[in-house]
This record gives C-alpha cells, structure tokens and sequence, in this order.
C-alpha cells in the first residue's frame, strides 16, 4: 500500500511542475535536494529547514538567466 501512495505522490508531484519556469523548476529542486541533505546531515528538524532554505535559494541562483 505504501508503494501505491508513494507512486502517487510522485507522479502528482511532477504533474504540477510541468507549467513551471525554468527557474522555479530549478528552486524546487534545489529545496528538494537540500531538504534530503539537511535531514541525512544533522538529523534535526532545525539542519532539515536550513539545509531546505539554503537548497531553494541556490537553485533560484542558478536557474536564473
């Protein structure tokens, strides 16, 4: 049941990206991304939000023109 949940999630997910600018693409991903580093670095909620912000801004920076 898990697997299901998860799938859908998933594909829910990237369904609603689809209408999105290059450079929200790149912010989401970004806090996607620091979000998985914060949580597997300092196992905190606070290193989760950090590592989530620090991750947006980033990726904001970089899907800029």
């Amino acid at each position: 049941m898990f697997r299901y949940v998860l799938l859908l999630s998933l594909v829910a997910g990237f369904a609603g990206c689809g209408h999105m600018s290059k450079q929200g693409r790149d912010t989401a991903i970004g806090a996607g991304v620091g979000t998985a580093v914060g949580a597997g670095v300092t196992r905190t909620p606070l290193g989760t939000a950090a590592g989530a912000v620090a991750g947006g801004v980033i990726g904001h920076e970089i899907g800029r023109d």
